[in-house]
């Protein structure tokens, strides 16, 4: 019989170690319990590394429920607590993550941030997006991806942004040709001119895989099982507002490509 939520809350209570309390929240994280979410987002401002990425993979197992908990937890002044939430949210792929993971992978001031956003931007529930909203959100992904592969200082984020440009390029429909002609022309730059081997190499891969897949079909927009946990009409609309104070704001005052335009937007939205 598995324990009781209450068995599960005293084991972290009573760790009194680090390696005892990254055991606990490993084992809440093993539970799958929606009811668990607030201990799992309380674990990532812990002052332990190993019990936040026991809670980080036991949230993304749960998914959509843990969403609303992880986006409040963005509000706090806890650096250390919002990066692992990042990175919980990036691996969800929900809808709601979308403007915070846009900051965090052109402004996040840590790597292993930068590079868990970018992937993100790569695997988002695309098929979750309205089609009236799909368009603008492909878009932005596609800036914000492009900007990381040509100015991010760190290979290793310039390669996570290689993979989130050939996720997002699998999706894209054949009446977005030239969205996915800015992708093939990019990994054709970086094939041939990144510093690092490990990006052309993996650039190469990418260009390669999308040429060789056809454009995706327009698929109808679908939902999460339970509708409980599907973003309402607020939060898309909110969703929407972000992506176009982006659009009007953030182009205005910065070149295209520019991955200092997302910082505001990081200090701003991003904690939203």
């Amino acid at each position: 019989m598995s324990d009781s939520l209450a068995e599960l809350k005293s084991a972290i209570d009573r760790a009194d170690s680090a390696p005892s309390l990254a055991a606990a929240v490993k084992a809440l994280a093993n539970a799958k319990r929606v009811d668990a979410v607030p201990m799992l987002v309380e674990a990532l401002g812990y002052n332990n590394p190993g019990a936040a990425v026991a809670a980080v993979d036991g949230l993304v197992k749960l998914g959509e429920p843990a969403v609303a908990g992880l986006l409040e937890l963005l509000d706090l002044n806890n650096y250390t607590a919002r990066s692992w939430a990042v990175r919980a949210l990036a691996g969800i792929g929900d809808p709601r993550g979308l403007p915070t993971l846009l900051g965090a992978a052109t402004a996040d001031i840590s790597l292993s941030v930068r590079r868990a956003a970018a992937r993100g931007l790569g695997t988002m529930k695309w098929h979750w997006f309205p089609h009236h909203l799909l368009d603008t959100a492909h878009a932005e992904a596609l800036d914000a991806l492009l900007g990381v592969t040509q100015a991010d200082e760190e290979w290793v984020v310039r390669y996570a942004a290689v993979v989130g440009l050939e996720g997002l390029g699998l999706t894209l429909s054949a009446a977005q040709s030239q969205a996915r002609q800015q992708i093939l022309d990019q990994l054709t730059s970086r094939g041939e001119q990144d510093d690092s081997s490990a990006v052309r190499a993996r650039s190469r891969v990418a260009q390669e895989n999308l040429n060789t897949h056809p454009p995706a079909q327009r698929q109808p927009v679908l939902e999460p099982q339970d509708k409980r946990y599907a973003p309402s009409e607020m939060e898309w609309e909110q969703i929407l507002e972000n992506l176009y104070q982006r659009k009007g704001n953030e182009r205005r005052m910065l070149p295209e490509g520019d991955p200092a335009r997302y910082r505001r937007l990081l200090e701003t939205n991003g904690t939203q």
